[in-house]
């Protein structure tokens, strides 16, 4: 009886207070059972065997005492933290969160957690969240429309990645391929005097999807006129991008039949800028946006785009990743994904004077 009453004791003493998390020293001595047991139980680590009503009063225990494994020096230990750093350049509205959206799913089927950090395209801060990421047991990095300028010590995949550097696989848009379905469908459509809208200069694929549309413009025949070409600069992810600069361009009275918008938000801006102008899209002025982020299809009018797989590209760049941690596959140093021309009610033939 006395040992009975001893032992009693001894179990209440190891049992902590309720909803204060324990040890597994301590969840092992209120059981009465060695560490290792417990381990091998919570972790269903194979082979082991072990009484099932052993492994079901441990998981009970474990439980009730708001135990939880200390995964970060279980990680440490087996150099394997499952978890991946994201770069990126904001967190609105549009292309970023499309691309995040990919990059998670893939990540929650593969069970890999994520760390996201965004840097307003500053260097300083690119170099210091890499850093970061690493330190804090990332075990590969993705970097989405983020300028990297050297190798980095763990595998890398870049999204919107133009620059070739030693370790890291870029997947990015053909943007020659956009360019000629842009312009095709616009002189399909009977427009010669289109006007054109650059990307930011801190944007990945500004200059290649702007040489892309140089070089099929040169192939049409189209002349691109200096005074016809706006170029973007403000850090925005919103319609606000693309108003402004039309607005201005409209005021010019420089006649123009279409518009070439840098992407989709920048071309829902366009359109709300003609619109005030008293013009009709597309029955006066054509508009065509690129990307295709979700707002595309539920714009006044309804925009006309070209597609690049967002989520997809999201997808694409993990799974590339996770093959490059695994050695499961060689990537290469590039992934090229195809664009798609997405014709809805923004553009229209050539209005007839």
């Amino acid at each position: 009886m006395k040992k009975q009453t001893s032992s009693k004791a001894r179990k209440e003493a190891t049992k902590p207070a309720a909803n204060h998390p324990v040890s597994l020293k301590q969840l092992a001595a209120h059981l009465g059972l060695n560490p290792a047991t417990i381990s091998v139980v919570l972790n269903d680590v194979p082979g082991r065997t072990i009484p099932q009503s052993t492994r079901d009063r441990i998981k009970a225990a474990a439980k009730e005492m708001n135990y939880h494994p200390n995964l970060l020096a279980r990680s440490l230990r087996n150099r394997r933290t499952l978890t991946i750093g994201i770069l990126v350049p904001e967190l609105g509205d549009g292309y970023h969160t499309q691309v995040l959206s990919g990059i998670g799913d893939q990540l929650i089927n593969a069970g890999y957690l994520y760390f996201t950090a965004h840097h307003r395209h500053r260097k300083n801060l690119v170099e210091e969240y890499t850093r970061v990421l690493i330190g804090r047991g990332a075990q590969g990095i993705i970097a989405v429309d983020t300028l990297l300028e050297h190798p980095i010590p763990v595998p890398v995949v870049a999204i919107a990645g133009h620059r070739h550097i030693q370790g890291v696989t870029n997947v990015v848009l053909d943007h020659m391929r956009a360019a000629e379905l842009t312009l095709n469908h616009l002189c399909a459509l009977g427009h010669r005097k289109i006007a054109f809208m650059r990307g930011q200069p801190f944007s990945s694929d500004s200059s290649d999807r702007w040489k892309g549309l140089l070089a099929v413009a040169e192939r049409l025949g189209l002349k691109i006129k200096p005074e016809l070409v706006v170029s973007l600069d403000r850090d925005l992810t919103s319609p606000e991008l693309g108003y402004p600069v039309v607005y201005q361009l409209l005021a010019t009275k420089q006649p123009f039949t279409a518009l070439v918008a840098f992407n989709d938000l920048s071309a829902i801006g366009a359109m709300r800028a003609l619109q005030d102008f008293k013009l009709r899209v597309p029955e006066d002025i054509s508009v065509i946006g690129f990307d295709n982020i979700s707002a595309a299809a539920f714009a006044q009018p309804r925009l006309t785009t070209i597609n690049q797989p967002l989520t997809e590209i999201g997808r694409i760049a993990t799974q590339t990743l996770l093959n490059k941690i695994h050695h499961t596959a060689e990537p290469g140093d590039e992934i090229t994904v195809e664009p798609e021309l997405i014709v809805r009610e923004s553009t229209g033939p050539v209005k007839r004077v």
